[in-house]
Order: structure tokens, then sequence, then C-alpha cells
């Protein structure tokens, strides 16, 4: 048995059929879950529908000793989401693992990136993640227990022409941040990743099994990002509502903090006091980082609560 093995666990991963999301299903098969190997088949931008790519993921993994079955099922519905989760108990009889992996990427900036765009996004990204996790979440009520991965992507810091992409990808660290307090008390955790890779969704021509290092250049091949996915997905994870960042053979955490920042206390506070004291807003060298909204508000609220002026 492996230290971090999955015997007796069942994963379902959404997106599972190229990439990154092959690379974590075969990866959790290898350690002993039973997987469900979710692929709706179309293309990067969302078209079209084929079932080869998650059988194929499917038979890999047969080949390899392991069992999984596919699912062709679309997230961005709630019968598609539903329906993964139902074949997990059908085909497996339970479910305790979420990877939702599955994504699309329609390149637009604006001025010309219109709204459309950005729904397709939300709808994949966003709210697939919701529907996946929605649809699993009384199961692992049910059972005390549950792991859940969910996608974002360091796209969320900017990039021109990936507005809705990272508009949907933002969305996620906010559901994973709110479930990961509803999960505490049932024995669910819920982290995020943002991988870094060359597939077809990073643009580039994807690196093939037996592809290798060049000196010098980047390698980033899928199978680099699915350890520290198998980890957040594994029943010794302690962590959870983190973000991490994964690929070429880095493993990082990512995190959102607030500067310490200014108090202004003689009345009113004017544009220009907020002006003066810039510098002291910007300074990061007393950031801190929030466990959560309270948390945050505690922290925010420090020089009234301390003062005994509490806050209304």
């Amino acid at each position: 048995m492996n230290e971090f093995g999955f015997e007796g666990r069942v994963a379902v991963v959404t997106g599972g059929g190229r990439g990154i999301g092959r690379a974590y299903a075969r990866l959790l098969a290898e350690r002993g879950a039973k997987v469900v190997v979710n692929d709706l088949g179309g293309s990067i931008e969302g078209e079209g529908a084929d079932s080869g790519p998650a059988q194929s993921v499917v038979e890999e993994i047969a080949a390899a000793g392991g069992e999984a079955t596919a699912d062709t099922s679309d997230v961005s519905t709630v019968s598609g989401a539903e329906a993964i989760i139902e074949c997990a108990l059908d085909r497996f009889g339970r479910v305790d693992v979420l990877v939702a992996n599955a994504g699309i990427i329609r390149w637009g900036g604006l001025p010309d990136v219109d709204l459309a765009n950005l729904k397709q996004h939300l709808d994949v990204h966003l709210i697939g993640s919701f529907n996946t996790l929605r649809a699993a979440w009384p199961h692992f009520i049910e059972q005390g227990y549950g792991r859940v991965v969910l996608t974002t992507s360091t796209g969320v810091f900017g990039l021109e022409n990936n507005l809705s992409y990272a508009a949907a990808k933002a969305g996620v660290i906010g559901l994973a941040r709110s479930a990961r307090l509803a999960g505490e008390r049932h024995g669910i955790k819920v982290n995020v990743i943002a991988p870094a890779a060359q597939t077809r969704m990073a643009g580039g021509e994807p690196l093939g099994d037996d592809a290798q290092a060049v000196p010098g250049r980047p390698f980033m091949p899928s199978d680099a990002v699915a350890p520290l996915v198998g980890f957040l997905a594994h029943e010794s994870c302690p962590v959870s509502g983190e973000i991490y960042t994964a690929g070429a053979g880095r493993f990082a955490r990512l995190f959102i903090a607030s500067t310490d920042g200014f108090v202004h206390e003689d009345g009113p506070a004017t544009v220009e006091d907020v002006a003066e004291h810039w510098d002291a807003i910007n300074d990061e060298k007393d950031y801190y980082v929030p466990s959560d909204l309270m948390g945050w508000s505690g922290s925010f609220l420090k020089h009234q609560l301390s003062a005994g002026t509490g806050a209304r």
C-alpha cells in the first residue's frame, strides 16, 4: 500500500480526458483510487463532444491494472453534474474525491470581448465547479468525509486577452473559500490548484508522454502538476481553503493578503488624508493573510474594537 494511497476511495475527475486532468486521473488510479474520468470531449472553446478522450484514459488506467469508468456529461448543467456523481455511485458505490478540472478558453479582451464570451467561461469554470461540488456535497456530509480540488489559474493576475477566463477562475477562489467553512464540521476539505503546464488550453503544442527537457528552456509536462493534486485529494491533507500552484518541478502557495494600512482617527477622513498616507496604505511589510471574512473584519476594525468604541 502506498503511504499516500487511495485504496477504497472513489475519485471523480472532470476534464479528465486530456492534459492535466488525464495526469490527475492516472495518478489517483495508480495509487488505488477507483476513478470516474469525466470529459465532454469538446474543443478548447467548448464546442462539440467526443467520448473518445475519456474512454482512452479509462483504457490506459485499465491497462496499468487500475479501475476506472468514463463519463461524458456536461458539468455546466445541473443534470450533467448530477449524472457525473451518480455515475460514481452507480459504478463504485461512493464518492470521496472531486477534482473539478473541466475548462474552456475563448481568448478575448476589452473592448472586443462580449457578454456571451464571459457567460461561456462562467458556465464551465465557475458554474461547472459549483454544480459538481453541490451534487457531491450531500454524499460527503453523509459519510463525514470529502476532498475537493477546484481549479483556478495564475491568469487571475491579469493577461490582456484572457478577461473572461480570469474572471471565472477568480470566482472559483471565492467558491472554495466559502465551501471550506461549510465543510469544516463534516470532514470535508476544499482547496484550489493553479496548474502550470504546457497543454492545448495553454495555447501551445501539448507535450507528449515521451517529451524530454531541453536545458535552458521551460519544460512543463502535465504530470508535474499531479503530485500536489494527489496530496490535496488525500485523507491526510492538512489544509482547507488554500490555493496552490504547481508545475515544472516547483510547488508553491498563493494567498490573498491585506496590508495593515493607515488608520485615520481625527474626525472624518478626506481625499487629502488618503493621498498623504498613500505609502502607508500600500506598505507590504506588515501584511497579513486573513483566514476568512470574519478574520479580516476583526483585523480591519481592531483599532476601534480595542478602544471599546465597537463597530456598527
